[in-house]
């Protein structure tokens, strides 16, 4: 397997070295090192958590730039619906006119993708549930699988819990190829001459299009590279609003619940926060909450709209989408959504599922080797018995674990810890005080001793 590329990366010349962001990464995936961090990329999910929490701006998002439109004769966008609440435009028909206005010859909504997303979600969950009543088995609670950087996440940190994931395909991947299948041939347009461009609200979404979507979209644009100029758009212009495809469900999904709202099952819960994510998954793989039969889990807080490349405060962000989703209507889905639904399952019956879920193969191990896994575990222990677990940091580990596991593996030294260096120092000085007292023969101290034994 060719190695997995990520969009999040760091800038060495803004790192100030302070150990913030260490403790918020969720995979342990950051080091500091001689004052500068840097990203373990093997760990990485790109959550984009780091980016949120470095005050420094040190941490970035890789993504398309605006130059690479020109390159394509025909440019198509596909906003995720989190980008409609970056604005204080009460129509969405309005942001997607400016989208237009800004150089975009067409607008395919991944809102709209949303809802059949949510259709194929909807019968995953059936199909499901029938099968486990034949077979009285079957792995609950089930996961979506829509968040990228919770699908990493467990690839990585709970690969036991892979069997849970729905491999239903995330909006953003749907409304690619729903573009392609359904607009593209209309164009009489060569492939190669139209580009396809996902505004996102996420490193995660970035680097699984260039992992696994390469060959539906071109290119990933930032919700916050664009939102300077849509902003003056909206403001400077007047834009007539342009008929838009989806419905208040497809922009619920931007928000922390909202594709539980869509998909509509009983025994459902939400769950948004990559720490608060992590919490869950813990309690699922201890075999608890068994009787829930299917978790939406989003690494952002509030959802997409939290995401680390938005523009907007993500509790207002919220506030715009549930009134643009009371708008444009959440009460069912639209008929058009469940007849295109259906033309594109008969068309092909897993047009909305995918195999791209590799098998769980966690890479936090010491060796690929078991028998030396087994004897790096034992130092690592021993290790570990003599730090002092206090977390804290300071040594550019994020936890005192994760230290004797960078020690084992040689990346780090005991006297890394400030602890552990302080009472070699106290040691050191100690000997350095009795050995300072002791004068050689040659120096007088005989004499010295002879005169204190005379009477």
């Amino acid at each position: 397997m060719k190695p997995r590329s990520h969009s999040v990366v760091m800038d060495a010349e803004k790192c100030k070295g302070c150990t913030n962001c260490i403790k918020q990464c969720p995979t342990e995936a950051i080091r500091v090192r001689s004052g500068k961090a840097f990203i373990l990329t093997e760990r990485c999910i790109d959550c984009g958590e780091c980016i949120r929490i470095c005050e420094n701006h040190a941490k970035k998002a890789v993504a398309t730039d605006l130059e690479t439109l020109k390159q394509y004769e025909y440019r198509v966008a596909l906003p995720a619906p989190s980008l409609y609440a970056q604005f204080k435009s009460d129509k969405s028909e309005k942001i997607i006119a400016a989208l237009y206005e800004f150089g975009f010859d067409e607008v395919y909504e991944v809102a709209f993708a949303a809802e059949l997303t949510t259709c194929a979600i909807k019968d995953y969950i059936k199909d499901r549930k029938d099968q486990r009543k034949i077979d009285s088995v079957g792995l609950y609670p089930l996961i979506s699988s829509s968040c990228p950087a919770v699908t990493r996440l467990v690839q990585m940190r709970f690969p036991s819990l892979v069997p849970n994931l729905i491999p239903v395909d995330p909006p953003y991947i749907t409304a690619a190829k729903c573009f392609l299948w359904e607009r593209l041939p209309r164009l009489n347009i060569p492939r190669e001459k139209v580009g396809v461009f996902f505004i996102t609200p996420c490193p995660a979404k970035i680097t699984d299009l260039n992992n696994y979507g390469q060959h539906l979209v071109d290119g990933a644009l930032p919700v916050n590279l664009l939102f300077g100029e849509i902003s003056h758009l909206l403001v400077g212009k007047e834009l007539s609003p342009v008929q838009q495809r989806s419905s208040g469900i497809g922009i619920r999904w931007a928000q922390a619940g909202g594709e539980n709202f869509g998909v509509n099952v009983e025994n459902a819960m939400a769950v948004d926060g990559i720490q608060n994510v992590v919490a869950l998954l813990e309690e699922i793989e201890l075999g608890k909450l068994q009787d829930i039969e299917y978790i939406e889990a989003l690494a952002c807080p509030q959802g997409c709209v939290g995401g680390a490349l938005t523009v907007e405060n993500p509790f207002v962000a919220r506030a715009m989408i549930r009134k643009l989703s009371a708008r444009y209507g959440d009460d069912a889905l639209p008929n058009e959504v469940k007849m295109l639904y259906a033309e594109l399952k008969k068309e092909d019956a897993h047009f909305f599922t995918h195999d791209k879920v590799v098998p769980g193969k966690s890479v936090l191990r010491l060796d690929q080797d078991l028998a030396k896994a087994i004897k790096k575990l034992n130092q690592l222990e021993e290790i570990l018995a003599k730090l002092p677990e206090m977390d804290c940091g300071a040594c550019g580990s994020p936890t005192c674990r994760s230290l004797a596991e960078d020690i084992v593996l040689g990346t780090a030294q005991l006297t890394d810890c400030i602890i552990i260096l302080r009472e070699q120092l106290e040691e050191l000085a100690q000997r350095l005080l009795v050995l300072a007292q002791i004068r050689p023969p040659a120096m007088g101290w005989a004499n010295e001793k002879e005169e204190e034994n005379d009477p």
